[in-house]
Formats: structure tokens, sequence, C-alpha cells
């Protein structure tokens, strides 16, 4: 038969491997010649049928030992019922079909290969269970089997009715199915005995299978004794391997069914694997809090000699299979087969024998045949002839018919995950019936009766944990496995099995996204993405419950109306698509669809609070624990202590909080319910504290961003709560989890802050922040359980205070500094690190503001002659240094806008000292003191730092026009109050009149007029002012110096210059007519002055005409001034209602009436000297052009004489005269020039 083909070495025999991992077979170690997929083509119909080993314990294939014709397979060989790496469990069984299949093997092998389950495999199960459907329409024998569903996987396994009513009838558990089995299918149910015949032939088979390995073929009689044991150790063998039925079955595992071997077999083992006691205790169930599980929980052992992927047409089936294989010599793989000679081949055994070769991808079976035991012949079958055998005909389109009529009917009718159905069929009935025994188990007493539903739990639970450590598992499984963890949850009794609910509740938690509060309303949030379908969970429900009885007929009254569906006959099987599968197996994956943060958090923290409950229940030292009502809100006795401390309070905690934040670090562990570190309670516990922090810190940001401040601070009171009692309960802190605390601290700031500047709301914000759910309740009950929760009771208390909220900000801010200066934080999370300082400096600098305002407040309520209050300096000293440090904060993390502000704040604290100082003494005797130019030069000094933190004016325009602004005020302050008040007692005039120049030439310096800003008539109005005063100021100079003629000239040239200046400034303004006017009438008065000087008559006329003409341009002031007056004339009559508001602030009537007094006699003046200079020129020659001048100047005199004696004409009148005389001046020339 061609050369040989042996396989690689394989991993070691069962016996010699621990069953803990999975050996998986490399490419080049497949067990089968084929293993990568095969197609058979028998009887002429085409069957794809491909095998792929997933795992073999099975020693490398040898070549079977031939027996010799007339060897007696009566007699034992030597090595017999030894145990066999060869064989495997097939040698004590009927090729692997042990007496009854274990009632959970298809867990154990599902827990083993969990990635397939709820996937890419449709059908899980013992390769006996898959022969025993495919052969149902052949068969008349009766079929029972429990069906599980688990994603898309239908998981099979025998359910032994016989072993289970034994069961019962010892333990008087199963009553209810016992009692429903004997009403609707057996009314005369009994215990079915095997006969000699079945005991004789599975010896017969098990002695040949020996010689088989033995290879001597010679019969080796042993001691009778052991003979006599024989088919009792055998018996005994078996079912020591057979079902062993979880707690609360607690039964003898085997029962010899063999009369004449009762003695030895009526001696009850202790059952393996007890679920209900694994559950309760931690250390054998070892399912950790993260996910990973032990292989084989709940002792549901993969005890297959080999797991094979198999595939039968489009059906992908994980099987497992004990059948032994041989090879070696001129047979490369071959299944060894024992048949009677006398008995001919039937259809079920020629099935059998081919299914078997499929699975396990053999292409040859060798038949031995015998007669009473003694073997005759040996025969070779290839496994695409089977079928065609003679009395064993079958077509193999029809078998490949009834496996996808059997999937489609049990998909389309197992629907509810985490039920257990019974596919039922009675022997000899042609009916076959699915029944929910969930269902009917639930409608007993307790729910927990069905010995499935451990199982399955653990089942449901493992696949969701093998979805989520998929690191690169998409989101779109979310829903998949949310559905997995709800049925694992709903079908676990909570007092039983805290651990795997409490895990469960965990990972439900963790499905949520909570790390980027800041994205997490965006419109294409990726958890929506998955909700393919549109109907919610308890519609897809309604779905499957409509089409659940798409298979019965309801209209049959003899039908059983229990059942799920009925197949109606068993020929229905082999019609091709009779059942295909309207009702694919849908996974309920709609992830619910949250529409906003506060919902998703919700949500994670009702799983949170679930797992919780777990956490506690499973605490036995309940009894010790103080007894606090999860409904009574817990109160809060630090609140006063906080307030009552105030800023120096605040420094105490802060001391404790960072020696605390120490000791973290060294892993001090306290727990309040006397957890033990490192037990899954302790590990459990931590991870839902720690996500109960997060989602609570999420809710606070999203309140944050909504202004709700009182529930802000309540949340974030919630996560530090939270946090502390995670840092009592941790023994190594990880860096990760003091970077959340730092972040909650730092929104804990940012709320405290908030609640400072929005003070005018506080009613509501305390009836938000007092307000607590029940369920934030008990998570704090269950906290409470734990610690205290005070630890950041200093950082979370909502105070009335403006000045305590401020304090408390600052030192949330240091904290959350601080715990990054704790570890290498800083530098791997420098962005919140910037963070946390820009912070700081911010709320320094509001602190700062806050008590220079106060200070400033003070000033004002105090005598003028005071002096200055120890109050006052300690409000300056406290502001100075918040400054300070603000300052410091922005400039180490580069920040030079930020730095450049806080020195113009500390600039204007400066101001507010100088001016403190200019308060005290005698207003009549006041000069500028030494303390307040010390303090303006101090201002000075911090607003050039300023710009040279900004560098320039590109940076920042706003911030640098601003501290320009300020810097040109600070000069002009200083350089007014010189002149106001000066120092005469201390300085020369000269030197004051300097230093006055130089002050406001800097201010004119750093005042830019020429920018179209907001601030530009601001600019020029100051600029105006500056160049009126300098020009006042050599006026004033001019008036009172005598001697040094060259500086006199130098100062009349000033004074002209200024003046001019001053009055091209004061004419682009529309807001500053009497300023206008005073300058001019100033200039006029310097003319006038100039006049008393000069000594001939055309000199002096040239002066008048020039100061007349002056008077002529003050006609744009006059109807500035006629205008306004209009405007406010106007105003009461159309709003009659609002008198009081004043049209034009700037406006004084009492200015307007003196200035328009010294205007006119001023005028009147000028006018009365040109005339009589005009007089007394005419005299002396004749000139037209004075004539005409003289004449205008004679009438407009004449008019202004008329009007200023009129003492009744308003002030509108008195302007419009003015205006009108102005105009004739201006038209009638002023003098002969």
């Amino acid at each position: 038969m061609g050369d040989s083909k042996e396989a690689g070495a394989e991993s070691p025999p069962a016996g010699a491997a621990a069953r803990g991992g999975l050996s998986l077979l490399s490419q080049g170690e497949s067990e089968e010649p084929s293993a990568q997929g095969s197609a058979l083509f028998l009887g002429g119909n085409e069957v794809k049928s491909r095998a792929v080993v997933k795992y073999s314990s099975a020693p490398p294939r040898t070549a079977f030992a031939r027996l010799e014709e007339k060897t007696d397979l009566k007699l034992p060989p030597a090595n017999w019922l030894r145990e066999s790496a060869k064989l495997g469990p097939a040698g004590t069984t009927i090729l692997g079909n042990s007496k009854k299949s274990k009632p959970f093997s298809s867990f154990g092998m599902a827990y083993d290969f969990i990635d397939s389950v709820g996937n890419d495999v449709d059908v899980v199960s013992d390769s006996e269970n898959i022969k025993k459907l495919l052969k149902i329409p052949y068969s008349k024998s009766h079929v029972s089997m429990a069906v599980h569903r688990i994603g898309r996987t239908l998981l099979l396994d025998e359910l032994d009715i016989q072993e289970l009513f034994m069961r019962s009838s010892q333990t008087g558990d199963w009553t209810w199915l016992k009692e429903f089995y004997q009403r609707l299918i057996d009314q005369k149910w009994q215990r079915k005995k095997k006969s000699k015949e079945h005991w004789y032939q599975k010896a017969i088979l098990s002695k040949f299978l020996y010689y088989s390995i033995n290879g001597d073929g010679a019969a080796q009689p042993v001691p009778s004794a052991a003979e006599q044991q024989g088919p009792s150790s055998s018996d005994q063998a078996t079912d020591s391997d057979g079902a062993s039925w979880p707690a609360p079955f607690e039964m003898p595992s085997s029962v010899s069914e063999d009369p004449s071997a009762s003695s030895q077999g009526s001696e009850p083992l202790e059952p393996s694997y007890i679920v209900g006691h694994v559950a309760s205790a931690p250390k054998e169930q070892n399912l950790t809090t993260l996910f990973n599980d032990g292989e084989n929980s709940q002792g549901l052992k993969n005890d297959f000699v080999r797991n094979i992927l198999w595939t039968f047409e489009d059906i992908h089936m994980l099987v497992g299979s004990n059948m032994p294989i041989f090879g070696g010599g001129r047979y490369p793989a071959v299944s060894l087969r024992l048949r009677d000679n006398n008995k001919p081949i039937n259809v079920l055994t020629g099935i059998d024998y081919w299914l078997d070769n499929l699975i396990c991808n053999v292409p040859e079976l060798v038949m031995c045949f015998h007669v009473n035991g003694i073997v005759q012949k040996y025969e070779m079958i290839k496994t695409e002839e089977i079928p065609n055998l003679e009395n064993s005909n079958f077509s193999t389109k029809v078998i490949k018919d009834i496996a996808q009529n059997i999937l489609s009917f049990l998909k389309s009718n197992c629907t509810k995950e985490g039920h257990t159905y019974w596919l039922f069929k009675a022997s000899g009935s042609d009916i076959v019936k699915l029944y929910d025994l969930t269902t009917l188990c639930e409608e007993t007493e307790d729910k927990y009766q069905n010995p499935f539903t451990m199982p399955v739990a653990i089942l449901l639970y493992k696949v969701a944990c093998n979805m989520m450590m998929k690191k690169n598992q998409n989101k779109k499984h979310y829903g998949t496995i949310r559905t997995l963890l709800l049925n694992c949850v709903k079908l676990l009794d909570k007092s039983r099995h805290p651990q795997i609910i409490a895990s469960a509740n965990y990972m439900l938690s963790e499905l949520f996204q909570l790390d980027e509060p800041k994205k997490e309303e965006s419109s294409e949030s990726p958890l929506n993405e998955n909700s393919d379908e549109s109907y919610s969970e308890e519609e897809e429900e309604l779905a499957d419950s409509d089409e659940n009885g798409s298979y019965g007929t309801g209209s049959d009254p003899s039908d059983d109306n229990k059942a799920v569906a009925i197949i109606k006959s068993v020929g229905e099987l082999s019609v091709p698509e009779k059942y295909k599968s309207i009702h694919q197996i849908r996974p309920s994956c709609t992830f619910p669809v949250c529409h906003d943060t506060e919902e998703r958090c919700r949500l994670v923290l009702s799983y949170v609070l679930e797992g919780l409950k777990s956490v506690d229940s499973s605490i036995k030292k309940e009894s010790d624990l103080p007894a606090a009502d999860p409904n009574t809100p817990i109160p809060l006795k630090y609140e006063d202590e906080s307030t009552r401390g105030g800023p120096e309070g605040l420094e105490k905690q802060m001391a404790l909080f960072l020696d605390k934040m120490g000791s973290l670090q060294k892993g001090n562990y306290s727990s309040q319910s006397g957890m033990i570190p490192g037990s899954w309670q302790h590990k459990m516990k931590l991870q839902l504290i720690l996500k109960s922090s997060k989602a609570y810190y999420v809710l606070s940001d999203a309140a944050m961003s909504l202004q709700k401040y009182g529930r802000a601070l309540r949340y974030i009171k919630l996560a530090l709560q939270s946090h502390d009692t995670y840092c009592c309960l941790c023994t190594n802190m990880l860096s990760e989890v003091l970077l959340f605390l730092s972040q909650y601290l730092t929104l804990c700031g940012d709320i405290q802050l908030m609640l400072a500047q929005n003070a005018n709301n506080r009613a509501a914000h305390l009836e938000e922040f007092n307000y607590q759910t029940k369920e934030d309740q008990e998570i704090l009950h269950s906290l409470h359980r734990e610690s205290p929760c005070q630890g950041f009771a200093w950082a979370t208390d909502l105070s009335t205070d403006l000045e305590s909220q401020l304090s408390v900000s600052c030192k949330c801010y240091e904290a959350a500094n601080e715990i990054l200066q704790f570890s290498d934080l800083k530098s791997q999370n420098p962005e919140h690190y910037v963070q946390v300082l820009k912070r700081m400096g911010n709320i320094r600098n509001e602190i700062g503001v806050f008590y220079m305002n106060q200070a400033a407040a003070l000033q004002s309520e105090r005598v003028v002659s005071k002096s200055v209050s120890t109050a006052e300096q300690q409000l300056w000293k406290k502001s100075f240094s918040c400054f300070e440090k603000g300052i410091h904060n922005f400039e180490s993390i580069d920040d030079a806008t930020n730095a450049a502000l806080l020195l113009c704040n500390t600039g204007r604290l400066m101001r507010i000292c100088a001016q403190a100082h200019c308060g005290a003494g005698d207003e009549f005797k006041r000069e500028f003191s030494p303390e307040e130019g010390l303090y303006y030069n101090k201002a000075v000094d911090y607003y050039l730092k300023a710009l040279r933190s900004l560098g320039t004016r590109d940076i920042h325009p706003a911030v640098w026009d601003s501290v320009n602004w300020e810097l040109s005020t600070t000069y002009f302050t200083m350089a007014t109050l010189q002149q106001d008040y000066a120092p005469l007692s201390r300085k020369a005039q000269e030197q004051i009149e300097k230093e006055v120049s130089e002050a406001m030439m800097k201010s004119l310096k750093h005042c830019d007029v020429d920018s179209v800003s907001a601030r530009q008539p601001l600019c020029q109005y100051r600029a105006a002012t500056i160049h009126h005063r300098l020009a006042s100021m050599y006026h004033s100079c001019l008036r009172n110096q005598v001697g040094d003629e060259h500086l006199r000239k130098q100062h009349r040239v000033l004074a002209d210059l200024h003046y001019s200046k001053a009055v091209k400034l004061f004419q682009l303004l529309k807001d500053a007519p009497c300023e206008l006017l005073r300058v001019q009438l100033e200039r006029v008065a310097f003319a006038e002055f100039q006049m008393t000087s000069q000594n001939s008559n055309v000199g002096k006329l040239k002066t008048l005409s020039g100061a007349l003409d002056i008077m002529v341009r003050t006609k744009h002031a006059f109807q500035l001034i006629r205008k306004e007056l209009v405007e406010e004339f106007d105003q009461p009559k159309s709003d009659e209602s609002a008198p009081a508001a004043d049209p034009s602030p700037g406006l004084s009537r009492e200015e307007v009436i003196k200035l328009l007094s010294i205007f006119e006699s001023r005028l009147s003046f000028l006018l009365l000297q040109s005339i009589k200079l005009l007089s007394s020129t005419k005299k002396k020659m004749s000139n037209t052009e004075e004539d005409v001048v003289l004449k205008t100047n004679k009438q407009i005199y004449s008019q202004l004489l008329r009007a200023t004696a009129n003492r009744n004409s308003t002030l509108l009148e008195r302007i419009d005269v003015l205006i009108q005389l102005l105009d004739q001046l201006a038209r009638g020339g002023s003098g002969g020039q």
C-alpha cells in the first residue's frame, strides 16, 4: 500500500502529560497524513469532509500486531487492562465509546478551545453524539441529548435519563423531570438492564485491542482470579471514567449494572468534580479577577485523546474522539475493528465505521473476523467503500442532508443563550421532540436544580473573557460580550457564585469606555457602530419566541404542548433542505446606545454596584462591621471643622494628605472589613472601586461642562472617596492610579474655582451637591466597609466663603502637583503636568487679585488723613506672595503671556500701595511723597518686566497693548501727581519740571495713538492731555521765569508746540469739546502774555490777529457742545419715563458756563484791543483792508456786548450767538497781515 507515512512525534501520552495546557501540533506534526483536509468521493456523490487535529495526546502511531489465525480472544493477554498510551481510554471500552458519554464532555472541549466557541464552530460534541444524531432516521434506539447555545455555537452532550432517574430515586433531585417524563413520555418507566452478551462482547473487544498492541500474537493466560475479576474491573474502569455529575447530585460515580459484579460495584466512589463546592472555593475555582481562568474550571476536563476540527460540507464541528488509530508498515493510518463472522454488518455499523474514519481522517479500515472468540481472518476496506458494503448500503448524500437538517432544526429552536434544551426521541418512536428544560425547571421551586446551569454559566463567562482579552478586539463585538455576560449572571445564584458574578459585572463595566471624557460627545461614537440590528434585546427575545414554534404543529391536540419544537417523523430528516434554517443563530449583539456621558457612566456604576455587592456578600466578617443602612446618607461630620479652620486648617490637612501619599508608595494596607490581601475579593474590589472612581470622574467632568458645579463637586467627591478607599486597600500603588488621582484633584480644583466665581447661584449649587441617588449611597456604603473615606474631605467641602473656596482650589492643584513629583509621572505625562502648573498659576493670580481688591476696598473706606493700616499691609504681602508664586509657575513652563499678565497685576498692586501712601497726610500741605515714588517706580519695573517677558507685540498683541497702556498710565499718574503736588520741600522747581517732563514723554512713548483699536480714543485723549499739561507747564515756567533768554525762548517754542499738538488731538475726539476749548483759551492767554512783552503796534497787531484766529477755530468745539446740549434737551421729551438717563455724562453744564464766560470776556478784550490798535494805525496811514477789518470787529464787538448784557438768554442761545459771531469774524478777517 505504498510507502510508510509516519507522522512526527506527538505530545506525550495522556498518562505522562499533565492536561493543564493544550499541546497543539505544528503543521509538520499533524496526526493524519492529510490533516490539511481531504475530499472523499463516496458512492458517486461528492461529500466534502475536512479534518484538522487541534490536539492529540496519543503517542506516535505504530503498526498493529496481526493476530494468528485461531487465536482465542476469550483468553486475556498478559498486558490486559494495564494503562496503555497507545489505546488511551479505548482499551477498556468499545472503541472509545464508554458505557455512557460524560455529561459535560463538550464543555471540557469548549474550555480548551475557547477561541472557536461562539464564533466559527457550529457544533461542539463527542463524536459518539454526532454519530447518534446522524443515525436517527436509521435507528429505533432512543436519543436523549442536552443542547446549549453559546453565541452561534451549539454544545451537544448525552443526557442519560436512566442514570438521572437512578440518582433521583436515591437523592430526591430531578423529581420534577422524572414526573414530567413519566407524565408525557413513558408512563411505566423502569430501568433497562443490559444482557450478559453485552458484557461478553465488550470484554472480547478489549482483549483483542490489547493483543493487537502486544505484538506477539499469542494468548498468554493469566491467573484465574484475574480472569474472574475481568468483567467487573472492566466495568469499574469504564464507569469511574464515566458520568460524573456535579453537586448537588453527589452519587456513587459508578453503579455496576452486571448482577454478577454487584459486590464490587456497590461501593460508592467519591465524585471527582463537584461544581457547587468548587464555585464557592476560590482556590479551586481559579477564576481570577482579571480574566485569566483555569483550564479545567468546575473540573470539567477535556478527556478525549483527540480534538478534531471537522468540516462536513458547510458544517464546522469541534469533535472529541478516542478511536485508536494504528499505522506504520504498509498502512499509514488505519482503524481496527472486530466483527463476529456470523453476524453481517448492518447499516448502523457501516455509518458508524464511515463517520469514525471521516472524523479522524483515516483512509482505511482493517476488520478482524472471529467466530466465538476465535480469530478467523483480516480484511481491509477503504473508507470511501464503506457505504457500498454488502448489507450496509447507505447514501452519503442522505447523511449530509440529515446533518444539515438536524443542525438547522436545532439552530432555529435553541435560541436562548444559557438555556438547557433537551432533544429526545423515545425508543422505537419516529417523533423527535425538543424541550426547554430551563423553563420547565423554573416552574419548580428551585431553578438551580438544573446541573447544566453552572457549566453553561462558566462557559459563557469564559467565551466573554476570551473575547475581551483579544487586543485587536473590534468594538462591534461588545454587544455579543455584553449578552454573554448578562446571560451568565442571569444563570448564577448570587449567594453561591459571588466571584463569577463580581467578575462578570466588572467586565460589563469595562465594555464602556470612560478614559477620554472630552471626546465622548463626538457624533461618531464607536460604541454605536455595532448595533447593526435595529431591534433591542427585548424585541429580539420576542422574535425568537415567535419562531420557536415554527416546526411545531399547534393544531394537533395530541401534540406535546410543553415541547419547544417537534420533528413529526424522522424520515423528514432525509429530505434535502427540509429544515433549512430560517433563523440563523443571531447573538443579541445590540449594545445599548448611550445618548450621553451620564447615561453611560450610570450603566457602568450599576454594574460596579452589583459587583461590589457580590464581593461584600462573600466576606464573612459582616457581624464585626458597624451596621449602616445604605438608604441613609452618611453624615458629613467634617464640614464645620474645615470651614472653621479656613486656609490655615487646610495646611494641616494637606500635610496629613501628603504624608499619607508618601506611605502609599511603601504600600500600607488597612481594610476594616478584614479582606485578606491577595484574595479574589481584595483584587476584585480594588478593580471595581477604581472603575467607580473613573466613572464618577467622567460624570463630574460632564457636569462641569454643563456648568452644574454643585453636581460636579458631588461626583468628584464620590470619585475621591472611591480613590481614598482604593488607597487604603492597595498594597502596591501603580503610577497610573496616582495619575488618576492627580487628574481628579485637578478637576476638583477647577470646580472649586468655578463655584467661587459663581457665588450668586450658591443655593442651587448647594442643593445639587447634597442630592444623592440610592445607587450612590449603596456604593458609598460598600466603600465605608473598607475605609472612613475622609482622606479628601478637605478638598470636597462646599464652602460659602469665597476666600476658603479659592484656597481649597489652590490646595487641590498643589496636591495634584505633589503627586506628580512622587514618581516619574511628571516626565511621563508632560501635558498633564503643564496643565496643573497653568492652573496653579491661574489660581494664585485669582487669590492675589482677591487680596489686592480687599486691600483697595480697605483703602477706600479709610479716612483721608489716616496712615496705612497693618491689615492693608498684610493683604499686600499675601497678594504679592501669590503673584510671585504664580509668576514662577508660568515661567517654569515657559508661558510668557500668562507670566506677563501676572507681572502686570503685580504692577497694579504696587500702584495700589502708592495710592495708599498718597492718601496719608494733610490735603492742603500735600506733597508727592518718596513712598509714592518708590511704589510707582516698582510698578514701572514690573510692567517693563512684563514687556520683556512678551518680547514682541506679535506674540500676543492684546496683552502687549494692555501692558503698554498700564505702563503709560503709571508714568502719567506719577507725572501728574508730581506736577499737581510738587515736592518743593525736597526738590528744586527745575528738577521737578525735568522729572515731570521725562515721565510725561515716557508715558507718551507707550501711548499708541495710531493703531486702530477700541483703545485708540483713550490713547488720543491721554496724548492730548499730556501735550496740554506739558504746554501748561512750559507756559507757567515762561510766566514765572526771569533772566536766561535762551531758556525762555526754548520754553516758548515748547509751549507753542505742545499746545498745537494738544489741539490737533482734541479735535480728533468728538467727546472732549470742553478740553479743546480750554486748550484754545490757554493758547489765547499765551498770546496775550506774549503781547505784553511786545512794543511795536505791528507786532501786537500780528499777535492779536493770531489770537483772534485761534478764537475762530474754537467754533468746532462750540458746535460739539451745542449738539450735545440739543440732544440733552430733546431726550426728556422723547422719553418722559427716563429723564435720569444723562445722554452726555462727559459734558458738565457748569464747566461749559464757566468756559463760555471766560471765552466771551477774552473775545471782548481781544476785539477791543484790535479796534484800538487798528484805529491808532488808521490815523497814521489809510488802508482799505484794515478799514474793513476794523468795521467788522466793531460790529462783532457791539453784538457781543449786547449779547453779554442780556441776562435772560439761555446757554444754547449764548452759544448760537457766539457761533454766529465767529462766522462773521472768519469772513471779515481779523487784522491787516
